[in-house]
């Protein structure tokens, strides 16, 4: 057997929500400034890239792909948006919104969007770092680059919204940088590193600011700096079935089969998902020969 992608795998443990629950797509298409957000971007130096998508266009799209039963259903939901005059009862629609499309359409970036629309009317702390979450999450499973692109600026903004309720919300703040990583949104990637590293310095046991920059090192192929951070984290959370992927993946690209089959050993004793943890005890077996 080839070695597989252990990224993959990583991944699929990271996102297994979203991996359950969306399996469809919708096309990229071009994006118009006057949807409610600021998504225009600047190409010089540290700015902003620009967002090549139009939400309206994504829901369209991702309605056709519906039975006729459902479609009319959205219909309904819909139309009930521009009844609800009060904020809270746009609120309500939007939940419900985003329910249809997490549960029948099963579609997730309808679902994450109206999931981002109701939390920036909510206005509250968690409801807008939890959109942002789930769209950064979301993004790191998503090949088109446009799409991934808009992804990340909508995550973005709804961590700053976060941060202007809370300014010392460390969860916000990485969630800000990742999206710099993981989005493409700034020709200057250090911008992302440089915003979660604020937080390490300030507080070196903050897991998610050492994943995620972990993963910033990974893509950039420094190894070394990323076993480092990863190795943090395993220390930190001895469970951590994505940490101990990684390290278990680091080690074998390096020769160490030993240091290899102690990593993904440990980690397969954290999985529950049968077909990944199948995955993994096969090489491990492989490794042992």
């Amino acid at each position: 057997m080839k070695r597989p992608q252990y990224i993959t795998i990583v991944v699929a443990v990271a996102a297994l929500v979203l991996l359950f629950a969306f399996g469809k797509t919708v096309h990229k298409t071009e994006h118009g400034p006057d949807d409610g957000h600021d998504h225009s971007a600047k190409t010089a130096d540290n700015q902003y890239l620009v967002s090549n998508v139009q939400i309206d266009s994504l829901l369209i799209a991702a309605k056709k792909e519906l039975p006729a039963e459902q479609g009319l259903r959205l219909d309904l939901l819909e139309k009930s948006i521009t009844r609800g005059d009060v904020k809270d009862q746009q609120i309500h629609v939007f939940h419900q919104l985003a329910n249809f499309w997490r549960d029948s359409g099963r579609n997730f970036i309808p679902y994450s969007w109206y999931t981002a629309e109701a939390a920036r009317l909510e206005n509250s702390e968690k409801s807008l770092t939890f959109a942002g979450h789930l769209l950064l999450n979301g993004l790191q499973q998503q090949h088109d680059p446009e799409l991934r692109r808009w992804m990340a600026l909508q995550s973005k903004d709804l961590f700053e919204r976060s941060l202007i309720l809370n300014p010392d919300n460390d969860s916000s703040k990485v969630g800000v940088g990742a999206t710099y990583l993981f989005g493409g949104i700034s020709q200057m990637p250090m911008e992302g590193i440089n915003k979660v590293r604020e937080v390490t310095e300030r507080d070196s046991t903050n897991v998610y600011a050492q994943m995620t920059l972990a993963m910033g090192s990974l893509m950039s192929g420094q190894d070394e700096k990323a076993q480092e951070r990863l190795l943090t984290v395993s220390r930190l959370q001895p469970d951590n079935a994505e940490a101990l992927l990684l390290l278990g993946d680091l080690f074998e690209k390096k020769g160490d089969k030993a240091s290899a089959i102690t990593y993904y050993s440990k980690a397969s004793a954290t999985i529950k998902r049968p077909d990944i943890k199948s995955e993994i005890d096969k090489r491990i077996s492989d490794l042992k020969k």
